[in-house]
């Protein structure tokens, strides 16, 4: 992959391969445009596991601190306690250091402003505008501030999701749990976590200094070490997070993986039975939110891909619970952001209150078969990849054109869209019937990679 085409920067912030496109100067660049644009205040950092985290996090170290800007060191934390921690501090603002489900020899700096949340488009370009015309601040030695390190994000944030749920209820049931921690930023926080819910668990890849045993994307084929332990111990429910720990994948013993968008939907579920107010997901969530909307007599609002995009409707609409299909979990009365471990906790007390197994929780859903794919696309490519799926496949279709393009039917839609982090346009089809859902799906693949040649 060339230079040009491994680096991505976008209003979510600078993605790209260590060593080729990510430097350090780069890095540095970058953070002293956020240093520039957050003001001379506290500035909280936090990063996954990857080896490269490190130099980045010493470049970005660098550019804040040129700035003006105090440097707060979570070290390695997961996504939504860097964020709940921005919050609680009132912190000027935050970077997290990660490139979430992308392969190792990624990273990336994701901005968090001070409300702990990421930088909306708006904001976003207010920080693109200062790196792009070089416009930093610049600080003498004798305002050059100092370095704090704080080690106790991840129990603060703890606390936070242990006030919102029922933690005696969930504790009697003395579930049996597995979780894989990818070796990625949740093995620093999830085991305390399923301790302190009274939880047995066994917990896999929780060492931070070794590689990821797999893609750290928590999908069907990437859980088989997790699928394996699950079965072997007889557990309740098993969880899989990626590496920043933002997304939440769940399995069971006698089933396997059971997708992504169940995450969001049980969440839903629970949350719904205490609080009666709209939920927020994206185009790309599973129409099954809705049909648990529906029963408990809430709205839904659907929001363009991107955690800051679902957030933003969450709070306008005064929502209780939200999230995206990927296994992103948003609870606002914990913090408005995708929380793994939220997604837990949530998901753990619907088990205890519903007093059936997960099996028996999902068979009482509506049945529906989501398939995913994706494919290499230029930029370049995606608007005219996008106009020809709607003539091709629009016909009786209900067509919103807010996130790429998505078509929808009675219990039935399709999704083609440019991802924002990746030179790629993903495709979403959902339908009752797998076989149906992977024909259209197909159909809709063959169609863009035709046009992005």
């Amino acid at each position: 992959m060339s230079r040009l085409t491994s680096l991505k920067i976008s209003v979510s912030g600078v993605r790209g391969i260590v060593g080729q496109s990510l430097t350090p100067q780069l890095v540095t660049a970058f953070a002293a445009a956020f240093g520039s644009y957050a003001g001379r205040g506290p500035v909280l950092v936090g990063s996954d596991t990857r080896p490269s985290r490190h130099m980045v996090a010493q470049a970005v170290t660098a550019g804040l601190l040129s700035t003006g800007a105090e440097v707060v060191d979570l070290g390695i934390c997961p996504v939504p306690s860097i964020q709940y921690m921005v919050a609680r501090t009132k912190a000027f603002g935050g970077i997290a250091i990660t490139a979430s489900h992308n392969p190792i020899e990624w990273n990336a700096l994701k901005f968090i402003g001070p409300e702990g949340l990421f930088l909306n488009q708006f904001r976003a370009e207010e920080v693109l505008d200062i790196y792009h015309q070089g416009e930093f601040r610049r600080v003498s030695d004798a305002e050059v501030r100092g370095v704090r390190r704080e080690s106790g994000a991840c129990a603060v944030h703890r606390d936070g999701i242990l006030k919102y749920v029922d933690r005696d209820a969930i504790a009697r049931r003395k579930f049996r749990v597995a979780v894989d921690c990818v070796n990625g930023a949740g093995a620093v926080a999830t085991p305390a976590l399923l301790e302190a819910l009274g939880c047995e668990f066994t917990a896999i890849h929780t060492s931070v200094d070794e590689p990821f045993p797999h893609s750290p994307e928590p999908v069907a084929e990437n859980l088989q070490d997790l699928v394996r332990v699950a079965r072997q111990i007889g557990v309740d429910i098993a969880f899989a997070q990626d590496a920043d720990a933002d997304r939440l994948a769940i399995v069971s013993a006698t089933r396997g993986a059971i997708g992504e968008e169940y995450t969001v939907a049980l969440a839903v579920k629970q949350v719904l039975k205490r609080a009666k107010a709209p939920v927020v997901v994206n185009l790309s969530t599973t129409q099954l939110v809705e049909d648990i909307a529906s029963a408990a007599g809430v709205e839904v609002y659907r929001a363009k891909v991107g955690e800051i995009n679902v957030t933003e409707k969450l709070l306008a609409v005064n929502g209780a619970v939200g999230g995206e299909g990927n296994g992103g979990v948003i609870i606002p009365a914990i913090h408005p952001c995708r929380d793994s471990f939220a997604g837990m906790a949530v998901i753990l007390q619907l088990l205890a209150e519903e007093g059936k197994s997960l099996e028996e929780i999902i068979d009482g859903l509506p049945r529906y078969a989501i398939v995913k794919r994706k494919t290499a696309c230029p930029s370049e490519r995606v608007f005219r990849v996008l106009r020809r799926i709607e003539e091709a496949f629009g016909a009786g279709a209900v067509v919103d054109r807010s996130d790429g393009v998505r078509l929808a039917w009675k219990r039935k839609w399709l999704q083609v869209r440019g991802s924002n982090t990746e030179p790629i346009v993903r495709v979403f089809v959902e339908a009752p019937d797998e076989e149906e859902a992977r024909q259209l799906a197909d159909k809709a693949l063959e169609e863009v990679k035709r046009l992005a040649e």
